[in-house]
């Protein structure tokens, strides 16, 4: 089966970006495994597949798969690459349009300037919408790991989060550690682990061990959470200025009940077709 793709990326975090509506796409998780591998395939941190919606109030359904086959609920950097790509190849001519994913409808909109803003949903707390076991909902929680207990914050944007901050994001044990939180036994369904450390009330560094891809040079959602949790936790403003590996992102959040806004780069690296 030959297929059509697009190499993308929002701030290093990359995509292959498939076009399943105007060709058939099933593929199964050991092709998807290997269309993300960076040696025999063509590489990604993620596989976005842009479909018809199946909501009445939606104009694509967005899916996401990650490099280790799995499917995923959400993906923020994806979210701005999926409406740059659906303009660019003319499947729409909205600026902003509305996209069904798996956890609900999110906004993303291509700003005049190049950059674009997703409206990813307000953001969730309880325990079952995580999901996390505990006794009882908290600001943060501690969690053993190893010989180590950390304090985190967690959240859903969609897919789940676990948020600590660090003294310092450089020397963060984000290798040894993310993948000990990423699979830890009170996340049944595993989580993103996201090591933020506070610059000041209107900036965070930030690295995030993702969910079934490891560390990546950015992640969206994760920057969302991080300064959902530090603005919760009283440490944040509401508009907050994300440094990651990857480049910037601008989050914004009026606090409970309410929506987070992103505002980042998305870039089309090149096209190709590939036989899986």
């Amino acid at each position: 089966m030959l297929l059509k793709f697009t190499k993308m990326h929002g701030l290093g975090n990359d995509f292959v970006v498939l076009d399943g509506i105007s060709q058939a796409i099933q593929l199964s998780p050991e092709q998807l495994k290997l269309m993300g591998d960076r040696h025999f395939g063509i590489g990604c941190d993620q596989i976005l597949l842009v479909e018809n919606p199946n909501a009445a109030d939606a104009d694509f359904r967005y899916r996401i798969f990650n490099a280790d086959g799995g499917e995923v609920q959400q993906c923020g950097n994806g979210a701005r690459c999926f409406v740059k790509f659906v303009y660019d190849k003319g499947l729409t001519k909205k600026t902003e349009i509305r996209v069904e994913t798996a956890t609900g409808i999110i906004i993303p909109r291509l700003e005049s300037d190049g950059q674009v803003t997703v409206n990813m949903g307000v953001p969730k707390f309880g325990l079952d919408d995580i999901p996390f076991v505990a006794d009882g909902q908290k600001l943060t929680y501690a969690l053993e790991i190893e010989n180590a207990t950390v304090d985190v914050s967690v959240l859903s944007m969609g897919n789940p989060h676990a948020v600590q901050v660090v003294h310092d994001v450089e020397s963060a044990l984000v290798e040894h550690h993310g993948p000990l939180i990423e699979q830890h036994v009170r996340f049944p369904e595993r989580v993103n682990a996201g090591f933020m450390q506070i610059v000041g009330r209107k900036q965070i560094k930030l690295r995030v061990y993702e969910r079934g891809a490891g560390e990546t040079l950015a992640c969206g959602t994760g920057a969302c959470a991080a300064v959902v949790a530090g603005i919760a936790r009283g440490l944040l403003d509401a508009e907050v200025n994300v440094t990651t590996h990857g480049g910037y992102l601008m989050i914004r959040w009026a606090g409970e009940g309410q929506p987070v806004f992103m505002t980042g780069p998305a870039v089309t690296v090149f096209e190709g077709e590939i036989n899986v």
